[in-house]
């Protein structure tokens, strides 16, 4: 029977804890060949302009901080998923690396490129990539924080990827946050639905986030939030949660105002993505870390 516990650092965990192998089996033998997560086989037009909107708030983030290079930057996406990320880095001019457990994600949706991407364990490839040596100037961990076994581990190791100015970019989905909380208050919900083991092993709102980061070392010099798709809950009309027939208009309904929001410029998405993750708010959170270290 699997519980929650809180870490030292506020987020939430699951316990027990798979093993290493009943995690790596999930993700290799499941995860892509099922579509489970949030995951699909086919993406509307919409969808796919909603993707490119996310990369370019976050690669705005990037430039603004770090600037722009002659030179081709490096970019390494750990769980690169289905590679939309390797594929918008790439088209900018940065020399690009993935690695997950499965190929399949790529191969259906950027096979363009599996050339750079590598598969097998996740957290062997890491390893290997330290060994090496090897540095980038972005790290990229697009919803993999919550997958992991070792969070606090995973965050340490990081720093040894990073060239001096390099940023690691980490989105998690915005669990236990207040919206999630507030409807489970007010009876819109009667259960914890974000609670998904074995899939998510740990649950970060904007506050336990950012304090999981500074105790690891981390400055986040940027919090973004997306829209928060869970205030559907408070209308009985499109609590996808109570009434799950209606998850994908609820779905689409997110995708069309988030592209809404994008069309009326970059900057200005950004500053209303940033105020909302001040607030607690959106169903996703990324942070923008440098290291402490001198």
């Amino acid at each position: 029977m699997k519980k929650l516990r809180k870490h030292n650092f506020g987020f939430w965990e699951i316990f027990p804890k798979p093993s290493c192998k009943e995690l790596s089996d999930y993700y290799t033998n499941k995860y892509y060949q099922d579509a489970l997560g949030s995951y699909e086989h086919t993406y509307s037009e919409g969808e796919l302009s909603f993707f490119n909107a996310k990369l370019e708030q976050k690669y705005s983030v990037l430039i603004n901080k770090m600037g722009r290079n002659q030179n081709p930057r490096k970019f390494l996406d750990i769980g690169c998923g289905e590679g939309f990320a390797l594929a918008y880095f790439r088209k900018q001019g940065w020399s690009v690396k993935g690695i997950d457990f499965s190929s399949t994600g790529v191969e259906s949706k950027n096979p363009v490129c599996l050339d750079v991407l590598e598969t097998g364990d996740v957290f062997l490839l890491l390893d290997e990539e330290v060994k090496s040596g090897n540095k980038y100037d972005v790290v990229w961990l697009q919803n993999v924080l919550e997958h992991v076994l070792e969070p606090i581990a995973l965050l340490h190791s990081l720093k040894f990827l990073l060239e001096n100015d390099g940023v690691v970019a980490i989105t998690v989905p915005n669990d236990f946050s207040v919206t999630q909380q507030k409807a489970l208050m007010l009876g819109h919900i009667d259960n914890q639905f974000w609670v998904s083991p074995p899939d998510h092993l740990s649950y970060f709102n904007h506050i336990s986030l950012l304090a999981t980061a500074e105790a690891t070392g981390w400055t986040c010099f940027e919090l973004l939030a997306d829209f928060p798709i869970d205030w559907f809950l408070f209308n009985s009309n499109s609590n996808y949660v109570k009434n799950k027939s209606v998850g994908k208009s609820a779905h689409y309904a997110r995708v069309q105002i988030e592209n809404l929001i994008h069309s009326q410029g970059v900057e200005i998405a950004n500053n209303f993505y940033s105020t909302m993750a001040k607030l607690g708010l959106g169903r996703s959170l990324t942070a923008f870390l440098q290291s402490n270290k001198t």
